[in-house]
């Protein structure tokens, strides 16, 4: 089964990071620039077949999403292995709870690449699938950030903290701010989805439950914005001195 990448940097990152294997690339023949002439080096350099086209075949190939003028036709995302998430002495593991808009999964494992997460743990149920949405949305991070998929995320929140991660959730009804807890030990951040946040059994799972102050007269952020609110304290925490 294949899929399809659309856009310059996600197609590059795909052919750079070797994760995935690509079959053949589509570029219209009006693209021209600097981002584009390393695509074809790298497809020169890895044996992959490039195809100049009309524009309006990768319109047809792309069925509305935008291309950028490039798409590449690779082998299906698979998903990671559990234990990848422990290869880490520092882990940092994102969990979403029925994360299912594959624009906010690919936002996620964009923020979570920049943030040198361990990997992203999803349901096999209400979660979006490794499309070429999820993709696309995720800038070429997919290329680099595993996604395990387990059946139970309870089950698999117990095992990580028997495994020495501290889980913690992200909701309004936690305890402290999200920048009272210490993100320098092996954590994994357990953020909730779209319409419904942490459900209650994941929710009781947590070790601790933070919150997001929201001082406005909204009551939520989108999951991307908080995942990268919530990361970026772990990543301030673990480069901070005498840490």
């Amino acid at each position: 089964m294949t899929s399809r990448i659309f856009g310059v940097h996600a197609v590059y990152e795909a052919l750079a990071s070797q994760q995935q294997p690509i079959e053949r690339i589509h570029i219209a023949r009006q693209v021209h620039s600097l981002k584009v002439k390393e695509i074809l080096e790298l497809a020169r350099k890895r044996g992959v077949a490039v195809r100049k086209e009309e524009r309006a075949v990768l319109d047809r190939m792309a069925e509305g999403a935008v291309h950028q003028g490039i798409i590449a036709v690779a082998g299906a995302l698979s998903y990671a292995d559990f234990e990848v998430l422990f290869k880490s002495e520092q882990s940092l593991v994102i969990v979403l709870d029925g994360v299912e808009d594959p624009h906010n999964l690919g936002a996620v494992m964009r923020t979570a690449e920049a943030c040198k997460s361990s990997g992203i743990v999803v349901p096999e149920r209400h979660s979006a699938p490794l499309s070429a949405t999820v993709v696309k949305a995720s800038a070429g991070a997919s290329a680099y950030v595993p996604v395990v998929r387990v059946r139970n995320l309870v089950s698999s929140i117990d095992e990580m903290k028997q495994r020495g991660l501290w889980v913690v959730g992200v909701d309004p009804e936690g305890t402290q701010d999200w920048t009272a807890f210490d993100y320098t030990q092996p954590v994994a951040i357990v953020l909730g989805g779209e319409h419904r946040g942490l459900r209650r059994l994941v929710r009781g799972h947590c070790d601790v439950l933070v919150r997001l102050p929201m001082l406005g007269k909204i009551s939520s952020l989108n999951i991307s914005v908080a995942a990268g609110v919530v990361l970026y304290e772990v990543v301030r925490q673990r480069a901070a001195p005498n840490k």
